[in-house]
């Protein structure tokens, strides 16, 4: 051991683990009355990284849930107003069934029932024009997709949902017919010959339960005559060849919903005992959207005839007569105008839904069954429109039926699923963070209680080292 007075290498290094040892007591300091373990970036800077990232997610979460809720009261909003819609369809729908009763009701009352009908239409319009989310309107087609007939010689109707093949229809286009893969037939039934052209056998017949009874001598005509004037109740017309002597029955609408149920047991126009029941064919056919999505469209479905044509998303093109053919396709038949109703529900881009909510006005109700009719052109007041009339308001009813129910599948299942899903992604990366940022306390006092110690001891230890040279007294007064 060497002596020295101007270098005091103990005193030195005692300092040296002195300040070293305050330097990490301030740090835990730091740490115990903040909470936090990264008080500034040195403490740890990759950590500092991960958890700003986690930080900036998590706060991007809230705004999505907020978002979410949003979107949520958006729903509801477009569900209220067509809840109404529905109960004034309804309203409708009894005052077509009382107009039926023709045979006890005058002119006057029929006239009465159409004029509230009409009244319902412009509550219907209104409804549509002005509900709105904040100031965005919600059912005038602007926040959905519509669509537009552009060939009415192949198509008198057209509705769509909005999806098609499970996906959102997100651009605008054409819509393309690209097949009809099968042509819709009617249920027909053909008699035999009528010798001479008239009903030989006396007796009676039935065609889809209504009895027809004929004396000999009767024309072919006038058989036929006799069925077509109750077409409204059989669905059933009839039309006498007379180069062939053959009467020919046929189900007024196309496909495999309306059949012609015809029994002889007389032999009155076939063989005696004769009995059929016929099928119709649903059309089918393949039909393309913008942006390259394709689904194929079946007649029949839902109860309606063989050329109305609807796919699994309960999108619906109607083929006129013209069009219910397997050549000259595929053909633009119509287009697609797509409104914004696009919801940002995720912490991240292109974490997106979107809720399409077409046109529900009058006008656009029930629009796609028969060429230019639609809920605001009913009439009632004619007992010969009650038949129509009620096949427009259902078709009506069954259209907002359908909207209410995307809207209630949007709500349940795209965004109160994915709220529950975001407090999830929330909770695990506010932990995360918490992990990576925060103090663990308990630890951190432990670790403090050790720094303040040997702060103490380094403090004596710099005095001892500063009294060392106090030795060397001792040699010069020797």
């Amino acid at each position: 051991m060497s002596f020295r007075v101007n270098t005091n290498v103990s005193a030195i290094a005692a300092h040296r683990n002195l300040t070293n040892s305050s330097m990490s007591l301030n740090q835990s300091l730091g740490r115990l009355s903040s909470g936090l373990r990264i008080v500034t970036a040195a403490d740890d800077p990759a950590g500092l990284v991960a958890a700003e990232n986690f930080r900036a997610q998590v706060l991007s979460v809230d705004a999505a849930t907020r978002n979410n809720q949003d979107a949520i009261n958006y729903a509801k909003t477009a569900e209220g107003a067509l809840q109404e819609v529905n109960q004034l369809l309804t309203d409708a729908r009894a005052l077509v069934i009382a107009s039926g009763n023709s045979a006890t009701l005058s002119a006057i009352q029929l006239q009465a029932n159409q004029d509230q009908i009409t009244s319902i239409s412009q509550s219907i319009t209104r409804i549509s024009t002005n509900t709105q989310f904040g100031t965005r309107k919600i059912l005038d087609g602007s926040s959905g997709v519509t669509g537009q007939i552009s060939n009415a010689t192949r198509l008198n109707g057209l509705s769509l949902s909005g999806s098609v093949g499970g996906a959102s229809v997100t651009v605008g286009g054409l819509i393309t017919v690209t097949a009809v893969t099968t042509a819709a037939t009617r249920s027909t039934v053909t008699s035999s010959a009528l010798t001479g052209g008239v009903v030989l056998n006396a007796g009676s017949f039935s065609v889809n339960g209504v009895t027809f009874s004929f004396p000999a001598g009767t024309t072919g005509g006038n058989v036929a005559s006799a069925i077509n004037a109750v077409s409204n109740q059989t669905g059933v017309t009839a039309a006498f060849n007379t180069a062939t002597n053959l009467l020919q029955m046929s189900a007024v609408k196309y496909g495999s919903s309306s059949r012609v149920n015809f029994t002889d047991a007389s032999g009155v126009i076939s063989p005696i005992g004769t009995s059929a029941s016929p099928l119709g064919v649903d059309a089918v056919a393949s039909v393309s959207f913008p942006g390259g999505i394709t689904s194929l469209f079946t007649g029949g479905r839902g109860g309606y005839d063989g050329i109305s044509l609807s796919d699994s998303d309960g999108n619906l093109v109607r083929l006129t007569d013209t069009g219910n053919i397997t050549t000259g396709w595929p053909l633009a038949v119509g287009q697609v105008a797509v409104g914004n109703a696009s919801f940002q529900i995720g912490a991240n881009a292109n974490q997106t839904t979107t809720l399409a909510l077409p046109n529900s006005s009058a006008a656009q109700l029930g629009n796609d069954l028969v060429a230019g009719t639609n809920f605001s052109t009913i009439n009632v007041s004619n007992p010969a429109g009650v038949t129509q009339a009620l096949q427009i308001i259902d078709r009506a009813i069954e259209q907002v039926s359908f909207m209410r129910g995307r809207i209630g599948q949007f709500q349940k299942y795209a965004l109160e699923s994915n709220n529950r899903a975001l407090s999830v992604a929330k909770e695990n990366m506010t932990a995360a963070e918490s992990s990576i940022r925060d103090v663990d306390m308990a630890s951190e006092m432990t670790n403090f209680t050790k720094l303040q110690i040997m702060q103490n001891a380094g403090l004596s230890m710099l005095g001892q080292a500063n009294n060392l040279p106090q030795g060397v007294l001792n040699l010069l007064r020797g």
